[in-house]
């Protein structure tokens, strides 16, 4: 499955962003869903995940109560919903998919998206 993510940007903190993973090329509703971000220097950390369902999601504890993860299994489409954005949520945000019923780990994930950039600055 090709994965595209967008949303993207720059926003002052407080704002709030809405990432896309779209999905092409095998039955998006096969795959539970998961976003992971990276920083300069850092490795790739875990933000949340959806399975193939909708029916269970987890999420980092740096993104409850402010990041929301869903799909739409119609659009092809997961979303990463991020409200009260801080400094530190600056990273490049990946879309991920996986057979895994719920992903836990980077390993579970078979494709993954380009990344889209999220800045949070005054």
């Amino acid at each position: 499955v090709q994965l595209q993510a967008s949303g993207g940007g720059l926003v002052q903190p407080g704002g709030s962003l809405r990432l896309s993973c779209t999905a092409s090329g095998r039955p998006f509703s096969s795959y539970s869903m998961g976003w992971y971000r990276q920083n300069i220097g850092k490795p790739r950390e875990f933000v949340a995940l959806i399975s193939w369902s909708g029916g269970t999601t987890r999420y980092a504890d740096s993104a409850k109560g402010r990041f929301t993860i869903s799909r739409d299994n119609s659009m092809d489409t997961a979303y990463l919903q991020m409200n009260d954005l801080k400094a530190e949520d600056t990273a490049v945000y990946y879309c991920g998919a996986s057979e895994v019923v719920i992903p836990t780990r980077q390993s579970h994930y078979e494709f993954w998206g380009q990344g889209t950039l999220v800045t949070v600055s005054s």
